[in-house]
């Protein structure tokens, strides 16, 4: 591969290499060869402009304290009662997820700072020995090599690298901006996990509350059905009617327990709490409001939302990446300064009449451009060039999706209001037909079965009252992580 070589002395001026524009002329074959000399790629470079609404800079992450790696503390200071925001709070400070997101970003930063660095001066120093022998006959005057020592220092500075380092620098903060919306992102999923466990959790405590009640009905109704039994009012069908229903209510109690404290689980691991944690959450399931149009949830979606600036920047950063593969079109200059010391004494020092040393020093600067490389360049920028429109692709693919998201869970809302509404009265009805039944059984004019099943029903819409409301605000927690807003308390608006 030929390379060219300049070196000058003094100082070089950008001037002496035009724009790619003129210095590079398109489509130019050489020697018949398939690929031309120099060509501008077919797909435009990326516009630093962003496609996220209007966010400009990355969102902040919603824990700013100090995490720790062990989460040893994480029982530490735990109140009697957890609410749902202390929930969320808690799991946003010691989750380990979150904290290997944060490293991601903290090490991002630092790889910007690194990329900057690349800007000043670098300072080199060499050393080098070589010990030389060289027997002689006595004869000879001339006495023995003492050796090779020489010592080096050399100061350089970038002075056009084709827009290398610009380009590697303004990926690096691109990066860096988008592994903190990474974080905040995070933030927000850990936040939907949260309170959907945490709804869950009540869910389960209200269908435990339900279950026991319908536990205590059955078990005062097979009291009153054997009180009629003794007597001769009631059949030994009744009884075994009442026993059954009083063995099913038992088996149903022990499953909702059991997702009770597996959602209880859950929910300590999601906050960073061992196993062995005794954790009380607390909280009650009440319908708050939500009177947001779908045109003001798309509205703060496109403005707020963290994978949005996400894919904005990654747009940016291909382009970027197209930038330094362009960057191989140009020459690549430095200035530099060095001075070498040579003598044949380790000490470079003159230490007796068969002891030399000589010193010499050069400034001026480097020039270094690969003129031809069979297309590896030009084709490297064409393919950089393509991942820049991918990119583009990928970024309007999820704004489409973002619209479809808020849709849906936009309409889960409204389903869930519409749902507690209707489940209210009928829990009211259930409530008037147990009593009802029961009365009826009571004087002699009902029967066992009407009671039994009454209390069923009871039960059935008492647990879709309670699954109507969790699902409500289970929808709204969804609803504003899909909008990129944090609200860590779904029950107080």
């Amino acid at each position: 591969m030929p390379r060219l070589y300049v070196y000058a002395m003094g100082h070089a001026h950008n001037r002496l290499f035009p724009p790619r524009s003129r210095a590079l002329p398109a489509g130019r074959a050489v020697a018949g060869l398939p690929c031309p000399l120099f060509a501008d790629p077919p797909v435009a470079e990326a516009q630093p402009a962003s496609r996220a609404g209007a966010m400009k800079s990355p969102p902040a992450p919603l824990y700013t304290g100090q995490r720790s790696p062990d989460g040893k503390d994480a029982h530490l200071g735990l109140p009697d009662a957890v609410s749902m925001p202390e929930a969320v709070q808690r799991a946003l400070k010691f989750n380990p997820s979150l904290g290997s997101q944060e490293s991601q970003s903290r090490s991002s930063e630092e790889g910007r700072k690194s990329a900057r660095g690349a800007f000043g001066p670098k300072l080199g120093m060499s050393y080098t020995a070589v010990k030389q022998e060289r027997k002689s006959s006595p004869a000879s005057s001339r006495p023995p090599e003492l050796g090779t020592y020489s010592w080096a220092v050399e100061v350089s500075q970038p002075v056009f690298q084709g827009f290398r380092l610009l380009a590697t620098y303004q990926k690096a903060a691109l990066q860096s901006d988008s592994d903190k919306a990474s974080l905040r992102k995070a933030e927000l999923d850990m936040t939907e996990q949260v309170q959907t466990y945490f709804l869950d959790y009540l869910r389960a405590e209200e269908n435990v509350r339900s279950e026991r009640d319908s536990l205590a009905r059955l078990r005062d109704q097979l009291r009153i059905t054997k009180a009629f039994y003794d007597v001769g009012l009631r059949p030994r069908l009744d009884v075994l009617q009442a026993e059954v229903n009083v063995s099913q209510a038992e088996n149903q109690l022990i499953q909702v327990e059991n997702n009770r404290d597996t959602y209880l689980a859950k929910l300590n691991t999601l906050l960073g709490l061992p196993a062995t944690a005794r954790a009380a959450y607390t909280g009650k399931l009440v319908h708050v409001p939500f009177r947001r149009s779908l045109e003001q949830c798309l509205e703060a979606a496109y403005r707020q939302r963290p994978d949005l600036y996400m894919a904005a920047k990654s747009v940016e950063i291909a382009g970027k990446d197209q930038r330094v593969a362009q960057s191989d079109y140009y020459p690549q200059v430095e200035a530099y300064y060095n001075i070498n010391q040579t003598g044949n004494t380790p000490d470079l020092q003159r230490s007796g009449d068969r002891s030399s040393r000589g010193t010499t020093w050069e400034v001026g600067a480097r020039a270094t451009w690969n003129v031809f490389q069979w297309g590896t360049t030009y084709y490297a920028d064409k393919q950089a060039g393509w991942l820049v429109t991918k990119m583009r692709y990928e970024e309007e693919d999820l704004k489409l999706q973002v619209g479809y998201d808020i849709k849906s869970k936009l309409l889960a809302v409204h389903e869930a209001e519409k749902r507690i509404s209707v489940a209210e009265k009928g829990v009211e009805q259930a409530t008037e037909a147990y009593n009802v039944a029961l009365a009826r059984y009571q004087e002699q004019v009902g029967t066992n079965f009407d009671v039994l099943d009454a209390s069923s029903k009871l039960t059935t819409a008492q647990a879709s009252l309670t699954s109507a409301k969790a699902d409500y605000l289970t929808a709204l927690a969804q609803i504003y992580v899909a909008m990129g807003e944090f609200h860590p308390d779904l029950m107080q608006r």
